[in-house]
């Protein structure tokens, strides 16, 4: 997704959007804010535009077709079967989110979207190797699920499936068609699925039996069974990452955390660690209390 470099020009203004303060959290945008504050208030706040990527797109793909494969009958839960879906999920796609056409504009002879295409194929092929769909039968697909905690603080999510045993032990799945982390990294991988297990948590009094990250480009499965210890420990990171971001949202200072990932990110062009300016902060900023040096809080959502 890379885009324009140091002094490069901002992108031409898009029709306006109503800025809100943010008010609720979602796995994407908590990793958002951890990542690079500016990159939250770009994302939530300014919703500046960012096109699209190849590979965000076929994890779309990927996804949706992993979730279709179900309506079938198990039996004709086959990997031919799968792959004979990616055409029409493709064709659904571009209907639904235009903007994903502009990713193959530049090639009229089709060679690379065929290649594109033949990835997603391979990816959907091995999640075969990975799991067994004849012997699967989800309780939900691409559930959204929403909670509010004591606090106030609302959480959201979509998981992508949910499987409960007849025993009612539940088991939360998570497709990525990307590679499997390295075992020091693994617990940043697996900081959604505990964001989800909270939240499903919180709503059913359950303790999701297991979590499950299922990585189709390395071929491998990430499990993590959680205690309550767990949970209440996501929660009390989240509820001090929304002060964070309340706080940032009442005096407007979001600063860039430069990284490695800087060098994938759309909005260079307006980011000060690349010599841009940001845009105009489309929410009020209060003023420190009079008389003391700690900026006042936000009030509730």
């Amino acid at each position: 997704m890379e885009t324009s470099t140091a002094g490069g020009v901002p992108p031409e203004p898009t029709a306006a959007v109503t800025a809100v303060p943010p008010a609720s959290l979602s796995p994407s945008r908590a990793g958002d804010f951890m990542q690079c504050p500016l990159l939250y208030r770009f994302r939530v706040i300014d919703k500046l535009p960012e096109k699209p990527s190849e590979a965000a797109t076929r994890g779309t793909l990927v996804h949706a077709v992993l979730e279709r494969l179900f309506d079938a009958p198990a039996a004709e839960r086959t990997a031919p079967r799968a792959k004979s879906l990616i055409p029409g999920q493709w064709d659904r796609l571009r209907e639904t989110r235009p903007e994903v056409v502009e990713l193959f504009a530049d090639d009229p002879e089709g060679e690379r979207l065929a290649r594109w295409l033949g990835e997603a194929e391979r990816l959907v092929e091995r999640w075969f190797s990975l799991e067994d769909p004849t012997r699967l039968e989800p309780a939900e697909r691409e559930l959204f699920i929403e909670a509010r905690l004591d606090s106030g603080l609302k959480l959201r999510g979509i998981i992508d499936r949910v499987d409960v045993a007849p025993t009612g032990e539940v088991r939360i799945v998570d497709y990525k068609t990307g590679k499997a982390p390295r075992p020091e990294y693994a617990e940043g991988a697996l900081f959604q699925m505990k964001f989800y297990a909270l939240v499903v948590w919180r709503l059913k009094q359950v303790v999701p039996r297991r979590l499950q990250l299922v990585y189709l480009g390395s071929g491998d499965v990430l499990t993590y069974d959680p205690a309550i210890a767990d949970l209440e420990r996501v929660e009390r990171k989240l509820l001090a990452l929304w002060e964070a971001i309340r706080e940032a949202t009442e005096t407007g200072d979001w600063r860039p955390r430069p990284t490695k990932l800087c060098g994938w990110c759309d909005h260079q062009a307006v980011c000060p660690e690349f010599g841009g300016t940001p845009p105009p902060y489309p929410l009020p900023v209060r003023a420190p209390e009079s008389g003391g040096t700690e900026q006042g809080r936000m009030g509730p959502d």
